[in-house]
């Protein structure tokens, strides 16, 4: 096994490539006329350069295969050496029209931070309206008020602002039921000096010509009274008075006026509710 190992490796080593014969052959395959092929059209890349180029690939496979068998047998275990092939002239085609290039791609804007300003909670809907700036302290509780009740016997009442109010001017409206006829009735409106407040109005559900009014100051509080006349009366049911006037300008602190109905029902029985807003 050795010899022959051995004499492999004399006839590689004495192995020459015959070079000009190999091109002799790639001339003559140049030269030679084209195997006949099934008629076609001529296409633009017909052209002899293709014929160079496959019989150029040819010789530089041949060229390496032989040198990959020499340096099998030289080497023997040791695995294949890696030899030099001459480097093959390969004809490059002609150049075709450049596509243009795709625009470059836009970098992406900067990441929006987190250092917007975010909007706060809504006011709390239980907060008081604010009193204009320079006001009078407005009273949150009084004996008379602590002393009245909103229900008192068949007469029931409540003093509420009412919501079409704005910043210059509000209504104040005192709501009450009755479960009998009443043969007197007094309604009275305490509204506090809190500044600005000056009378523009006022009205009733039940016929005006039943009652007298009087709309008057006295110790910084404007105040609205409604008296039934003598000999008529008042059906039993719910009934509203309102006084409205001017205030300045801003949130008006209602917390200060008082509401009072006095009644006598048609069976002389007496009842009298109040409260605030």
């Amino acid at each position: 096994m050795d010899d022959l190992q051995q004499a492999l490796r004399d006839a590689a080593r004495a192995h020459r490539p015959d070079r000009a014969r190999i091109l002799a052959r790639v001339e003559r395959g140049m030269a030679a006329p084209p195997a006949a092929e099934p008629a076609r059209p001529p296409g633009p890349f017909a052209a002899p350069w293709l014929r160079v180029a496959g019989a150029t690939t040819a010789v530089a496979a041949v060229l390496a295969v032989g040198g990959y068998a020499a340096g099998t047998l030289l080497n023997g275990d040791h695995g294949p050496a890696t030899t030099a092939v001459p480097p093959a002239t390969t004809a490059v085609p002609p150049p075709t029209a450049a596509s243009p290039a795709p625009p470059a791609a836009t970098p992406p804007g900067p990441a929006p931070t987190a250092t917007s300003p975010r909007p706060g909670p809504p006011p709390s809907a239980s907060a008081p309206a604010t009193r204009p700036t320079g006001g009078p302290t407005v009273p949150t509780s009084t004996p008379t008020a602590q002393a009245l009740r909103t229900r008192d016997g068949h007469l029931s009442g409540q003093g509420a602002v009412d919501p079409h109010s704005n910043r210059f001017w509000a209504q104040s409206n005192i709501t009450f039921t009755s479960a009998a006829p009443l043969g007197a009735l007094t309604v009275e409106l305490r509204v506090v000096q809190t500044g600005g407040v000056a009378d523009t109005g006022n009205w009733r559900s039940l016929p005006a010509d039943d009652f007298t009014v009087s709309v008057r100051e006295e110790a910084g509080v404007l105040v609205y009274t409604w008296t039934l006349r003598p000999g008529r009366t008042a059906p039993e049911g719910q009934h509203v008075f309102a006084g409205q006037y001017n205030h300045a300008e801003g949130g008006r602190d209602a917390r200060g006026d008082r509401w009072t109905v006095t009644a006598t029902a048609t069976d002389g029985r007496k009842a009298r509710v109040g409260g605030a807003f």
